[in-house]
């Protein structure tokens, strides 16, 4: 990738939102406590199974492995073993002072503050359940 996209391009395609991301996890009280912490995000739906968020307009759901099966099938569930296949980045007005809030939480960061080729200032962490956030300007 030489550049980044412009940030207000016209998007043509007849996907013009992410609407929910569903997140499988193994220990949902775990990942619960995390998104409350971290995130600071306000609990918008829960079950025993679920926990849901929002960012933006986009609902985070938090779905326990074992009820996230029939939600696939008939694909299966690969376990956190199996390694990380994907990254969600949230855009930040400062990457530096972010990573301090973070860390102040208790966040371990993967890497960063780095700036990357492509022009951005990026830093990583995973959460409870093995998936990978990035914050990025």
């Amino acid at each position: 990738m030489d550049q980044m996209p412009e940030k207000n391009a016209e998007v043509n395609s007849w996907a013009k939102a992410i609407f929910a991301i569903t997140l499988f996890v193994e220990d949902l009280a775990a990942a619960k406590q995390f998104y409350l912490k971290v995130f600071d995000l306000p609990l918008i739906f829960e079950d025993n199974n679920s926990a849901v968020f929002k960012i933006g307009n986009t609902l985070i759901n938090l779905l326990k492995t074992t009820a996230a099966g029939v939600l696939i099938e008939p694909a299966t569930v690969a376990g956190r073993a199996a390694g990380s296949r994907s990254v969600f980045t949230i855009h930040v007005e400062d990457v530096d002072a972010m990573c301090a809030k973070l860390t102040a939480r208790g966040v371990e960061l993967l890497n960063g503050p780095l700036d990357r080729p492509w022009g951005i200032r990026t830093a990583s962490f995973k959460d409870p359940g093995g998936h990978i956030w990035e914050i990025a300007k």
